[in-house]
């Protein structure tokens, strides 16, 4: 399972930051080598956003199953992010390959980051077990 450990990129200037976590998950086995470097390509992209404290990735390629965390200044560094290329382009592309996406926002205390994987994919599980409006 390749794993890109935390990687601190930038200072909090707050006791707290924004931080985003995905679990995204493909349709075929197939669609994993090529999510799996689109997904690298993004994550060096994070790295050099504005905002951006800190990122992460997992990716479970047997299982077609990708996991991703960051933590920002706030949300609109994220969304500043995710509408500049090559995000923006990439999502559209691989939206076609892509069974399923869940998506977390919080806030957490700048002085505990990373949070450790096992409180990311429990604030991830919670999301995708509430019913959401809109998705």
């Amino acid at each position: 399972m390749p794993t890109l450990p935390w990687t601190t990129v930038g200072t909090p200037t707050t006791p707290e930051v924004q931080c985003m976590a995905s679990r995204l998950e493909v349709k075929s086995l197939r669609h994993a080598p090529g999510f799996l470097i689109s997904s690298l390509s993004l994550w060096w992209q994070a790295r050099r956003s504005p905002g951006a404290l800190g990122v992460a990735l997992k990716a479970e390629m047997f299982k077609g199953t990708f996991w991703t965390y960051s933590a920002w200044d706030d949300k609109s560094a994220i969304y500043t992010y995710a509408r500049t290329e090559p995000h923006k382009s990439t999502v559209e592309r691989k939206r076609k390959v892509m069974q399923e996406a869940t998506f977390v926002f919080f806030k957490a205390p700048a002085d505990e980051l990373p949070l450790p994987w096992p409180e990311i994919r429990r604030r991830i599980a919670e999301q995708r077990d509430t019913p959401q409006s809109g998705h």
